[in-house]
């Protein structure tokens, strides 16, 4: 009785909880509180075989698996309001009430009826006498029961799927778009070059280098220059690239003459 008043205060909070709370993950560490709270309890009332199902296959391995879809796919902070499935909430209702009634009868059967005891259930061994139970006399509620792991995956695929408002975008559609930005307002066409290329450096703030030896704005995220956390690339670290490169500042100087005689004959 000690650990049933310790422990159904906290499972009533953390279902509570579990209610209300925004975020889905902190709804996941809720539900591991009561299958942890629930799992005590089975072990208090001498039910080793319950305990252990209880830890390991929903405590462990259901509850991960959520766990893992929530940080694989992502959580969207946006609730929509828009009822996808028609009569879901009279549905609702009626599946609650049912329940509720369903409680409230094993409750009063509990409470009027005389109860035989944990040694007199458990007289040949809490395994059997539970594996007695669910394939003889609760044979056909054991395998209505286990019609909840579809009905639960249809569910799961139900809540997730949303009604698309737009056609999907196909890569022409995207090229598209980019040739349309860089037509109108003179957006870099081509994808953008990551920090480092062609640099002394490989930090993001630092920029990349053409291979003229020229620093690429590009290179560096907006935030970090928005911040000015930019590092400018210094005249030594271009200097030691046409080293390596092998350009010198004749051969510079020779191109940009070759240029300017190339406009004056023009």
């Amino acid at each position: 009785m000690i650990a049933f008043w310790v422990l159904a205060p906290i499972m009533v909070v953390a279902a509570l909880g579990l209610l209300f709370v925004r975020k889905a993950v902190h709804a996941a560490l809720l539900l591991a509180v009561v299958m942890i709270s629930l799992a005590i309890l089975y072990a208090v009332l001498e039910a080793p075989f319950l305990f252990a199902v209880q830890i390991i296959v929903y405590t462990g391995a259901i509850l991960m698996l959520f766990l893992f879809v929530l940080m694989l796919v992502g959580v969207d902070a946006s609730d929509s309001l828009v009822e996808t499935i028609k009569g879901q909430r009279a549905m609702a209702w009626f599946v609650g009430l049912l329940f509720v009634v369903t409680m409230v009868v094993a409750l009063t059967q509990l409470t009027f009826t005389s109860s035989a005891g944990l040694d007199e259930a458990n007289a040949g061994g809490n395994v059997q006498a539970l594996a007695d139970l669910l394939f003889s006399r609760y044979v056909f509620i054991f395998e209505a029961t286990s019609a909840l792991l579809i009905t639960a995956a249809v569910g799961a695929m139900v809540l997730a799927h949303r009604e698309r408002l737009s056609p999907k975008q196909t890569q022409a559609d995207l090229a598209a778009q980019r040739l349309k930005a860089y037509a109108e307002t003179g957006a870099h066409l081509g994808p953008l070059p990551p920090p480092g290329v062609y640099a002394r450096h490989n930090a993001v703030d630092t920029p990349a280098l053409l291979p003229d030896g020229s620093p690429a704005p590009a290179s560096v995220s907006r935030v970090l220059a928005a911040r000015g956390t930019m590092q400018s690339a210094g005249l030594t670290d271009i200097e030691a690239i046409k080293a390596q490169l092998g350009v010198d500042d004749d051969r510079d100087d020779d191109r940009d003459d070759r240029d300017d005689k190339g406009e004056s004959d023009d």
